[in-house]
């Protein structure tokens, strides 16, 4: 089975390392034309730089900072005058890690303007073309966190479940028209932001980073991180004619490690 993305255009947010370059990289190696959407522009031009041109795809960048809101927007205002995707990737960083103890209004504040305003307006911005062209993918990265909460990340957990339920309603009002709307829930991942919480644990709890690591691993069936290629490969599919009738779904990418059904 081959995923052909030639011809198709992808935004991918949060895209300069991680979970989101390792998407770009894979949907670039399928043939789909990348725009990386970051705030750090050293770390742009180096993702977009290694990029597969070899279907003739043509790669860009955007500088955008998730934290600052109306100016994000006016960023992507300003990205879609003159750009149409085919394939929305909504990401971001995350917001604070802490306990219900730890966070006030203002927390949640920003943690709804990081995680789902920007998502939604983003998502506004790139439908009417989906529509017209009665072909779109919207992939929301979201966390295994909405179906088993963890204490210290209270503003994921909320806020990421707010985003889990405007998809849903979203994919029933757009399938007719040949766009698809899913989300990914993400487990463990070899990123910088795995890395920061897990030297968050080995303080909290007294013990090195690598013990901080091992027992996070316990909790992964797979025993091990996922790469962010891996994430790609889902993302590639769902983004392919194979996945035309996949939509409404948040699909578990863990490992193994949500104990749900």
């Amino acid at each position: 089975m081959e995923i052909n993305l030639c011809g198709k255009k992808a935004l991918i947010g949060a895209s300069s390392a991680g979970i989101g370059a390792g998407i770009a990289r894979v949907l670039a190696s399928c043939g789909a034309s990348v725009t990386l959407a970051s705030r750090n522009e050293e770390k742009l031009q180096t993702t977009c730089k290694n990029l597969d041109t070899s279907k003739g795809q043509v790669h860009q960048y955007i500088v955008v900072d998730y934290n600052d809101h109306e100016g994000y927007k006016q960023q992507i205002d300003h990205y879609f005058r003159i750009n149409r995707v085919d394939i929305l990737v909504n990401n971001s960083n995350g917001p604070r890690a802490g306990t219900i103890d730890q966070q006030n209004l203002t927390d949640y504040q920003h943690a709804f303007e990081l995680l789902f305003q920007n998502h939604c307006y983003t998502t506004s911005c790139a439908l009417p073309h989906m529509l017209a062209n009665q072909y779109g993918r919207i992939i929301n990265v979201s966390s295994s966190t909405v179906k088993e909460p963890v204490s210290n990340l209270v503003l994921s957990n909320t806020i990421r479940t707010a985003l889990m339920s405007w998809s849903k309603s979203l994919a029933d009002d757009v399938a007719k028209d040949g766009v698809t709307v899913n989300g990914i829930l993400t487990g463990l991942f070899d990123t910088d932001r795995i890395h920061s919480l897990t030297k968050m644990d080995a303080q909290r709890l007294g013990i090195s980073y690598e013990e901080a690591l091992a027992l996070r691993l316990k909790q992964v069936p797979a025993g091990r991180l996922g790469t962010p290629e891996e994430y790609g490969y889902l993302v590639a599919f769902i983004c392919s004619d194979y996945a035309n009738f996949l939509t409404g779904a948040h699909i578990p990418l863990d490992g193994g490690m949500l104990k749900g059904l």
